[in-house]
C-alpha cells in the first residue's frame, strides 16, 4: 500500500526538531498509514541575533519563512512552540492541534561548577517579561541581551559572559539538559509568557486534518486561548513585558496576569479564578483590572 506523505515544517534549530519529531512519533503512532518526512529552515528570527526581536520585528520572524512554505504547498503542517506564534493567526492558516503541556515555568541556568550567582556578571534574557521580573527578583543584579538557540546560549554562560540565564524548563526538558536547572521559578515569582510549554500545528485552511486530533489536547487548548486572550487584549508583543499562565483544574481555571503600564511604567500582577467554560472571558476581565478599566 502507497501511504500518503506529509511533509512537516520546522525551524532547524535542535529543539525545534526536537519538538517536531515528538508531534511526528504521536501522529504515526495513532495513524500508521501516514508517511511522515521531515523539512527544516532557518527562519529570518533565526539569522538575526544581534539585536532583541522587538527591535527587528517581534515573533512574526520566527513563523513567516514557514507560513510561506505552508501556503506554497511545500510543506503540509508546522510545528512550533506556542510562545513564539504572533497572537495574529493568518485566516488562511489555522491553529489546528495543541500538545499536551510541558511545564510552563521558567528555570534559572547557572554556569556549570557554581552553585551561586556571580553578581558581578550579568543575568542573560533577552525577554522583556523575564527582565522585569527578574529586576523584582535580583533587584542588585544587571540584565544583559542574549540570543541564540539554548545550546549557544549555555555556550556563552559556560565561556563566563553571563552569571547565569534564564530559560524555559520545557525546552531544557526536551534537550535533555534538565540537570542543569539551578533554580526552578514558581508561576507567582515570575509569570511565564503565554503558551509557553505547549507546541502548536498549523496547516491551510479548508483541507481535512482530522488525522491530527491525536496530537490536540483540550486542556491545552483552553489555556491557551485564556492566555493570548488576555495578551491580546493588552496589545502585548515582544517589546511590551505580558505574560499570562492559566491552570486548569476540573471545572476551574485559574488565570494570572502580569502588565506593565507603559505610561507609568508600574508593574502589575493579578489573578482570577473562575469557571472553566468561561477562561477566555476571565482573561480578558483580569486583562481589564491590570489596566485599570474595570
Amino acid at each position: 500500500m502507497i501511504k500518503r506523505k506529509i511533509k512537516v515544517g520546522s525551524r532547524e534549530s535542535r529543539l525545534a526538531v526536537i519538538q517536531s519529531e515528538l508531534v511526528m512519533e504521536q501522529i504515526a503512532q495513532y495513524h500508521p498509514e501516514l508517511e511522515l518526512e521531515l523539512v527544516t529552515m532557518k527562519t529570518t528570527g533565526d539569522k538575526i541575533l544581534d539585536r532583541t526581536l522587538d527591535k527587528v520585528g517581534g515573533k512574526g520572524l520566527f513563523v513567516k519563512e514557514l507560513d510561506r512554505a505552508l501556503r506554497q504547498g511545500e510543506i503540509d503542517i508546522s510545528v512550533h512552540s506556542l510562545k513564539d506564534m504572533p497572537m495574529e493567526v493568518p485566516e488562511d492558516l489555522p491553529l489546528l492541534a495543541f500538545s499536551e503541556r510541558e511545564r510552563a515555568t521558567d528555570a534559572m541556568v547557572l554556569r556549570q561548577g557554581q552553585t551561586e550567582l556571580d553578581v558581578k556578571k550579568p543575568i542573560g534574557s533577552s525577554s522583556p517579561r523575564r527582565n522585569l521580573q527578574l529586576s523584582e527578583l535580583y533587584p542588585h543584579m544587571e540584565q544583559k541581551s542574549v540570543r541564540g538557540n539554548v545550546q549557544t546560549r549555555l555556550e556563552k554562560l559556560d565561556s563566563g559572559e553571563y552569571s547565569a540565564l534564564v530559560l524555559a524548563c520545557a525546552g531544557l526538558k526536551r534537550l535533555g539538559l534538565e540537570d542543569r536547572i539551578s533554580r526552578e521559578f514558581t508561576p507567582d515569582e515570575m509569570i511565564p509568557a503565554a503558551g509557553q510549554g505547549i507546541m502548536v500545528v498549523q496547516g491551510r485552511r479548508g483541507e481535512d486534518y482530522s488525522w491530527l486530533s491525536c496530537v490536540d489536547h483540550m486542556e491545552a487548548r483552553e489555556a491557551a486561548a485564556a492566555e493570548r486572550a488576555f495578551v491580546t487584549y493588552l496589545e502585548g508583543g515582544c517589546s511590551s513585558p505580558v505574560g499570562a499562565f492559566a491552570e486548569i483544574e476540573g471545572d476551574e481555571i485559574l488565570i494570572r496576569g502580569l502588565y506593565r503600564d507603559e505610561r507609568t511604567g508600574q508593574c502589575k500582577k493579578g489573578r482570577l479564578q473562575g469557571k472553566r467554560s468561561e477562561g477566555t472571558a476571565l482573561a480578558v476581565a483580569l486583562a481589564r483590572q491590570l489596566k485599570g478599566e474595570a
